[in-house]
């Protein structure tokens, strides 16, 4: 249904006409339709229960606001309101929306008195300029309120800072920003979704002095509007005021614009006719005039009438009524602004119930100004919240091995991880392990491969000239033996530099024991024997038990399976694996932190792997100690004497660097070489001390490897005894004949 000038005439008519026959008599329930009251307490039926309006509450006007400030992104806002009603209650309904839908955070809340004093703008301005970064103002104020704000920010240079967000009051006006349009720039306004009605500006301009018949007011308001004065009053002489002609036209003799609340008011007069009309259908059906039951007006069922009409306005939109009684939230969303030298009020969107916002900032660009209390926080960074102030934060860092697990908590990463570089998320520790090309594994390797060649030339020198004095001299069975052990030392570099698995991690707890193990106690069956067959000697004729080669040989080995028996026990209680330790090198700087591929083997456990050979080593020192009262020119005593002292100097000088070192970043590399290199010398000391002068003498002295005469063991011991109190007597046999007789009579012995 459309209405033009016509019709609503008619509908006057026709009302007058139903209405005519009996005066209406309303009760003292009174319905009331208003076409500009916008208070939000005016909602409440249960004070206002006879109140409807065509004009939605400043409650809708606030939720927009809230909707504009959200979608810019704004969160810390200052809001300023006008003393009386509508400036409270508007930013009474701003605050409350803003905390309902949250995000939104007020840093000032401003009220200008009623009657301000001197200087009470300034202060205004003073108190929004408290926190810069809250540029945004949330103004619900009367015109010329908004003016002197404005004036004030512009005496203050504040040009540009602050961002206006207007209510209705506001609107599209021009009267608040004149000569002020520089500080308005950029200000967005709301006003209710209206339309001129150009069938009202034809009526209006063609009002004049002789054909208003109904406006009491209009005589005044043709005074005000022309500047003069109409011949009912005496005009002074010199005054300056002109007397009125009543031949001035509206729009032509004046600026004239349509006031915007016009299609309100005739929504409104509509509504209540619509009701009437409605309630007159129902309770006189097919009757002209009033009937008995509309005599007196019951205000209670016109109320209803008045909240079921729904039709379409002047404007063409809807006109209905909620439960309250209020019309539905329809406003525009305008903003000030200026481009080349003109400005004007221009439409970003408009809000029914949701937000519909397309515009682009003053200056061409999408990059809208900011108004936030705190910046957002860098990647990696925890949000630590202000007290009372949600909106207002502080950033800190996630250090160390935490991440940020959300916006306002960081955690610690799992064992096994580590942050990223903007500690976002975790990752994986990198793994390390001793590779071949690593210088920390070339040197030991190769002082093992030159060992082990060494070794197979003295096993196979031997070999060769194995039934010759020399070789037999060095008592082949437990050189043989101890060549053995030799080999296994310097075999255990390779696997201690190997990639650990279960397997590679079996073999060490086997091996890395095992050879230094059999060298000492071959080493140590040796001196021991010679020990007792001197100590034996000086007694009696009969030679010492268990010193032929099957008894040394047995001796040996069931000092071997000590170690063995060892390792197969620590097999049972706690079988091998490879294991990645995350805590041996995680430093205080994630990015240095790395996991360890090793071996389960603690230092402790390496400590008492290689417990029983440091046992047996020590033994045999001591017994080179003891024997070191035997000639030069007899057997093997002083090499093996100088061969311990020598391994004793080596492993003392191991442990100090093994456990100085547990703390460093490279302790996997300075332990792995230093044992390596430890357990090589060692073999190495053997190898050199008490085989290179023996394959010497075999390949480039073959003369010295002849047999000698035969004594017996009495008479071959005496003469050594007596040798070592005549050392001079010794030195007449530089063919070594004494001691190839000792060495050859202890080998056929048993």
């Amino acid at each position: 249904m459309t209405y033009n000038l016509s019709s609503i005439r008619e509908l006057r008519l026709e009302l007058q006409y139903v209405l005519t026959p009996c005066p209406l008599v309303l009760s003292p329930q009174i319905p009331q339709v208003s076409y500009a009251s916008t208070a939000p307490e005016l909602s409440d039926n249960t004070r206002y229960d006879f109140f409807s309006r065509v004009v939605p509450p400043d409650t809708y006007q606030a939720q927009a606001m809230v909707d504009i400030v959200k979608a810019m992104r704004w969160n810390y806002v200052s809001t300023v309101a006008s003393e009386g009603n509508y400036g409270e209650s508007g930013v009474d309904a701003f605050i409350q929306k803003s905390r309902e839908d949250g995000g939104v955070c007020i840093s000032q809340s401003v009220k200008i008195p009623r009657e301000p004093k001197l200087g009470e703008f300034d202060k205004v301005i003073r108190r929004l300029s408290e926190n810069p970064n809250a540029r945004v103002v949330i103004l619900f104020a009367n015109e010329d309120d908004i003016r002197r704000i404005l004036q004030a920010a512009k005496k203050a240079n504040q040009t540009g800072h602050f961002i206006w967000v207007g209510s209705d009051s506001w609107g599209s006006k021009i009267s608040p920003i004149l000569n002020q349009e520089e500080m308005a720039e950029g200000a967005v306004t709301i006003l209710p979704k209206r339309q001129s009605i150009r069938g009202f500006d034809r009526y209006f301009i063609s009002r004049t002095l002789d054909n208003n018949r109904r406006n009491i007011w209009f005589a005044e308001f043709w005074e005000n509007n022309f500047q003069c004065k109409l011949s009912r009053h005496a005009l002074k002489k010199g005054s300056g005021i002109k007397k009125c002609t009543n031949h001035e036209r509206i729009g032509k003799d004046s600026s004239y614009e349509q006031e915007g609340k016009v299609q309100f008011v005739v929504d409104a007069v509509y509504a209540m006719a619509h009701a009437l009309h409605n309630m007159h259908k129902e309770l006189c059906p097919g009757k002209v005039g009033l009937c008995s039951k509309m005599e007196t007006i019951n205000g209670t069922m016109l109320l209803k009438f008045i909240h079921n009409v729904n039709f379409t306005g002047i404007a063409g939109t809807p006109v209905i009524f909620n439960v309250n009684g209020d019309a539905p939230g329809r406003y525009e969303i305008y903003q000030y602004q200026m481009k080349h030298n003109t400005t004007e009020y221009k439409i970003i969107g408009h809000w029914a119930d949701q937000l519909h916002l397309d515009m682009r900032w003053p200056g061409g660009t999408w990059q809208v100004p900011q108004s936030i209390c705190s910046q957002p926080c860098h990647p990696g960074e925890r949000k630590k919240t202000v007290k009372g102030v949600p909106c207002c934060w502080h950033c800190e860092r996630c250090d160390g091995y935490q991440y940020q697990a959300d916006t306002y908590s960081c955690k610690m990463c799992r064992f096994d991880l580590r942050p990223n570089e903007n500690h976002t998320a975790c990752e994986a520790i990198p793994i390390v392990k001793l590779e071949w090309s690593s210088p920390w594994a070339v040197i030991p390797v190769l002082i093992a491969v030159l060992g082990i060649m060494a070794t197979m030339f003295v096993v196979a020198t031997f070999i060769r000239y194995n039934d010759t004095p020399i070789v037999k001299a060095s008592g082949r069975e437990l050189s043989y033996v101890l060549l053995t052990g030799i080999f296994l030392c310097y075999a255990t570099t390779f696997l201690m530099i190997s990639a650990p698995d279960v397997g590679i991690c079996s073999l060490r707890r086997i091996f890395l024991g095992l050879g230094m193990s059999i060298s000492y106690a071959a080493l140590l069956t040796k001196t021991n024997r010679i020990y007792r067959i001197f100590e034996q000697g000086k007694m009696s004729v009969s030679a010492p038990r268990f010193i032929s080669p099957a008894s040394q040989l047995v001796i040996t080995f069931s000092l071997i399976s000590v170690q063995l028996l060892g390792v197969c026990i620590w097999f049972g209680v706690d079988p091998s694996q490879a294991i990645i330790d995350y805590e041996d090198q995680r430093t205080s700087n994630p990015d240095m932190s790395r996991g360890v591929l090793k071996c389960d083997i603690s230092d402790l456990s390496l400590i008492c792997l290689l417990g029983f050979s440091m046992l047996l080593m020590v033994t045999c020192t001591v017994y080179a100690i003891k024997t070191r009262g035997v000639p030069e020119t007899f057997n093997e005593a002083k090499p093996i004497g100088f061969t311990m002292y020598t391994t004793c100097i080596v492993w003392l000088a191991f442990i100090p660097i093994f456990f100085g070192t547990s703390q460093s970043t490279e302790k996997m590399y300075i332990q792995t070489t230093t044992l390596t290199i430890s357990v090589s010398l060692s073999a190495s000391v053997s190898l050199g001390m008490l085989y290179m002068p023996k394959v010497y003498v075999v390949l480039f002295h073959p003369e010295q490897n002849v047999p000698k005469r035969k004594r017996s063991l009495k008479a071959v011991v005496t003469a050594a005894t007596m040798s070592n109190k005549f050392p001079t007597k010794g030195g007449l046999r530089p063919n070594g004949e004494a001691k190839s007789e000792l060495c050859e009579s202890l080998e056929t012995q048993g």
